[in-house]
C-alpha cells in the first residue's frame, strides 16, 4: 500500500519500539465486530478498538446522529456558548449517576478527565483553606493515563512510566486493600498520612492496563468508608469499566457505594469520536462557588464538549435505553466462561478469568507479543496481547459465532505453541 509505506516514515506509533515494530495492518472498513483489511481479509475484533466500540462499529443510529450534527454544527467553543447536544448529554449522564453526582465537566481524553478529577480534588481543599492536602492515594497495578499528572498515580514499578520516576510529582501508591495483610497496611498508611491526602483514586472492579486484575466490590466499600472517615475525595476511574463492560452500567454499582468523582470516556461515544467527562457531586462543586474568580476551576480543553462527540454519546445512550445491552453482556460473560475454560489445561497458562464482557487468559510469560498477535490474525481474529495476558473485550453486540471464533482462535494458537 503506497500510503502505508510512505506514511511509515513519518508516523510514530503508540506503545511501540519503532526500530523493530512491524508494519501495522492496513484497515479500510469496519462494520459490527469486524475489521476489513486492504488485502481483503476480514478480522473479528476481540478488543473493540481499546474497548470503545461497545455498540459495534458503524451502528446506524450513531452514524445518523453524527452525520446530522456534522451538517448542522461540528464544533463551537464551550466558553460562553452553549449547544443542545452537550447540555442534553450532561443531563442524561447525571440522571444515570446515583447520589448527587450532578456536575459534568467535559474534556477530550481519558487522561485529561483524570487530570481534571485530581485538580478538582486538590483545589477543593485549597478553596477551603487547607493547603497541606495535595497528595492522591493510588494503588499498585493501577493505570490512569499517560500524561504527566496521571503517570504520577500509575503503578511506579510495573507500569509503563518508570523511566520518568524522578520527574513526576510524588504520590503514594500502595497495595489495594483486598486481603488481611493489605487491609492492615492500608489502614496503617491512612492513620499516618491521611493529613497529606486530598483524594483516593481506583479503577472499580478491574485494573485494566495493569493486567486485567479483578477485585471484589467489598474493596470499593472499604475505600468509601475510609474516604468518609478521613474526609477524602473518592475518585472512581470508570474509563475502562463504564458503560456495561463489567455487567452493570457502571462497575461501582456492584458495590452499592457512591464516589465523589467519576471519570468516563472510551465507550462514551461508542468508539466514534474523542470525548471524556469528569462528573462531580454537588457538594464538591460547591467548594468552587464564591464571589471571587480565584476559586474557579481554571481548566478548558479547546475541544471540550465537542458537538460531534456529544451527538455520538447521546445516540449511544439511546442504544443503552432501546437495546438489551446488559442482557447481551450477561450472555457474552457466560459464553466466555464456557469457551475459555479449556485453556486452563494448556501448558503455560496461569489463570483464566471472566467478569462481564471481559475474558482473560493469563500466561506464565509472552516472549513475543507481535508474533502471537500475527498468529491470531492468521486465524482471522484481532487480539492484542500485552504483558502476560491475552484478553477479550469485544463489542457488546458481538454475535455468538463471532465470539466463538475469538475463543477458538485463542485456544488453537496457545495449544499449538
Amino acid at each position: 500500500m503506497p500510503w502505508l509505506e510512505e506514511g511509515w516514515r513519518h508516523v510514530w506509533l503508540p506503545y511501540a519500539q519503532m526500530q523493530t515494530a512491524p508494519l501495522p495492518l492496513p484497515a479500510v472498513r469496519t462494520e459490527g465486530s469486524r475489521i476489513h483489511l486492504a488485502d481483503g481479509r476480514v478480522l473479528v475484533d476481540g478488543i473493540a478498538s481499546w474497548w470503545t466500540a461497545c455498540h459495534g462499529y458503524n451502528h446506524p443510529h450513531i452514524v445518523q446522529a453524527v452525520t446530522a450534527q456534522l451538517q448542522a454544527m461540528p464544533h463551537v467553543m464551550f466558553g460562553g456558548l452553549a449547544h443542545e447536544p452537550a447540555y442534553r448529554l450532561a443531563t442524561r449522564l447525571a440522571a444515570l449517576m446515583p447520589g448527587s453526582l450532578n456536575r459534568v465537566f467535559y474534556s477530550d481524553s481519558g487522561s485529561v478527565a483524570v487530570e481534571v478529577a485530581i485538580k478538582m480534588a486538590v483545589q477543593a481543599r485549597l478553596n477551603q483553606g487547607e493547603r497541606g492536602r495535595t497528595k492522591v492515594l493510588a494503588f499498585l497495578g493501577g493505570y490512569h493515563g499517560d500524561t504527566f499528572g496521571t503517570m504520577a498515580i500509575c503503578d511506579p514499578e510495573e507500569g509503563m512510566h518508570s523511566l520518568f520516576a524522578g520527574l513526576l510529582q510524588e504520590h503514594p501508591v500502595i497495595a489495594l486493600p483486598r486481603d488481611e495483610a493489605s487491609i492492615a497496611a492500608f489502614e496503617l498508611f491512612l492513620e499516618e498520612h491521611a493529613g497529606s491526602l486530598a483524594a483516593i483514586i481506583v479503577e472499580p472492579l478491574v485494573q485494566g492496563a495493569g493486567g486485567m486484575v479483578f477485585h471484589a466490590p467489598e474493596v470499593l466499600q472499604r475505600l468509601r468508608r475510609a474516604a468518609d472517615h478521613y474526609g477524602l475525595v473518592l475518585i472512581f476511574d470508570e474509563i475502562f469499566t463504564g458503560f456495561g463492560r463489567t455487567g452493570t452500567m457502571f462497575a461501582f454499582e456492584q458495590a452499592g457505594v457512591v464516589p465523589d468523582i467519576v471519570t468516563l470516556s472510551k465507550a462514551l461515544t461508542g468508539g466514534t469520536c474523542p470525548l471524556a467527562v469528569t462528573i462531580a457531586t454537588d457538594e464538591l462543586f460547591a467548594a468552587f462557588l464564591s464571589d471571587s474568580p480565584d476559586t474557579s476551576l481554571m481548566h478548558g480543553p479547546t475541544f471540550m464538549a465537542n458537538a460531534l462527540g456529544c451527538a455520538a454519546a447521546n445516540a449511544g445512550l439511546d442504544l443503552f435505553e432501546r437495546e438489551p445491552r446488559l442482557e447481551q453482556v450477561a450472555a457474552i460473560s457466560a459464553q466466555l466462561a464456557r469457551e475459555l475454560a479449556p485453556c486452563r489445561e494448556l501448558p503455560g497458562v496461569r489463570d483464566v478469568r471472566v467478569l462481564g464482557a471481559i475474558g482473560v487468559v493469563q500466561l506464565e510469560r509472552i516472549e513475543n507479543p507481535a508474533a502471537l498477535r500475527m498468529a491470531l490474525v492468521e486465524k482471522g481474529v484481532w487480539v492484542r496481547p500485552f504483558r502476560d495476558i491475552l484478553y477479550l473485550t469485544p463489542a457488546l453486540t458481538i454475535a455468538a459465532e463471532e465470539l466463538s471464533a475469538l475463543t477458538g482462535a485463542i485456544f488453537s494458537v496457545l495449544a499449538a505453541a
